[in-house]
């Protein structure tokens, strides 16, 4: 099944908003790969529903459940140590996700105002945007939750996206913004936020994750924009 709507009803939109790791950027198999390093150094088995509990959360929290789940013997600082110093090496090389350049620029040609909501640091997104620079120069504006103060909690509490939505040029209602995520994490923040969610979710996430979300995709390849009163996609 290439699309899946679990509420039966679209409402029109007039902002968009991005997660940014595993929705624009396919970092999600980094992350997954070295929480697995973590585990390995320390003589313990990951599996993929730990992975799937981190997707989308602050830092701390990473560091909190996968020190529960995997019942490590380090504190969290060491943990984001060996975890950040793995992908920080590898950070800076990350390709797009399938069809997100393509829907952006499109948004961005109707002049759809965009942003990106990411539980990432600052710091960090400079490092991982630095090889699409002119298409991340097509967002409004960034939230990088992990360094924001603003964002007193991260995903999946609404904070990151009623922030985000309330720095746009224009100010929408939280109604009229349409938020893409992969993660359970950010799709239960968006909604929380009394967003529409757009869930495009990597193939091992379950499918019954799809139901917290508005609409899900197996890619962007497959959205309507037109279900939100957004400009179709002709091919």
């Amino acid at each position: 099944m290439k699309i899946e709507n679990y509420q039966n009803k679209f409402k029109k939109v007039t902002h968009v908003i991005f997660d940014l790791d595993g929705t624009i950027l396919d970092t999600e198999k980094l992350y997954r790969q070295a929480l697995f390093h973590v585990a390995e150094q320390h003589d313990k088995q990951c599996s993929n529903e730990v992975v799937l509990k981190i997707a989308g959360t602050p830092q701390p929290i990473t560091a909190k459940i996968a020190r529960e789940e995997l019942e490590l013997p380090i504190d969290n600082d060491t943990f984001l140590q060996i975890y950040n110093g793995f992908i920080i090496e590898r950070l800076g090389d990350c390709d797009l996700m399938p069809g997100a350049e393509k829907l952006i620029r499109h948004f961005h040609s109707h002049n759809i105002p965009m942003a990106v909501a990411t539980s990432s640091s600052n710091k960090a997104v400079q490092i991982k945007t630095r090889k699409h620079t002119e298409l991340f120069e097509l967002f409004e504006h960034f939230v990088c939750g992990d360094s924001d103060p603003d964002v007193k909690v991260g995903k999946p509490a609404p904070d990151i996206f009623l922030v985000c939505a309330s720095r746009f040029t224009s100010v929408p209602k939280p109604e009229e913004c349409l938020v893409f995520e992969d993660s359970l994490n950010g799709v239960k923040a968006g909604m929380a936020a009394g967003m529409q969610v757009v869930m495009v979710p990597e193939p091992h996430v379950p499918v019954e994750y799809g139901h917290h979300a508005t609409l899900r995709v197996d890619s962007f390849h497959h959205l309507k924009p037109e279900h939100f009163g957004l400009p179709p996609i002709y091919e």
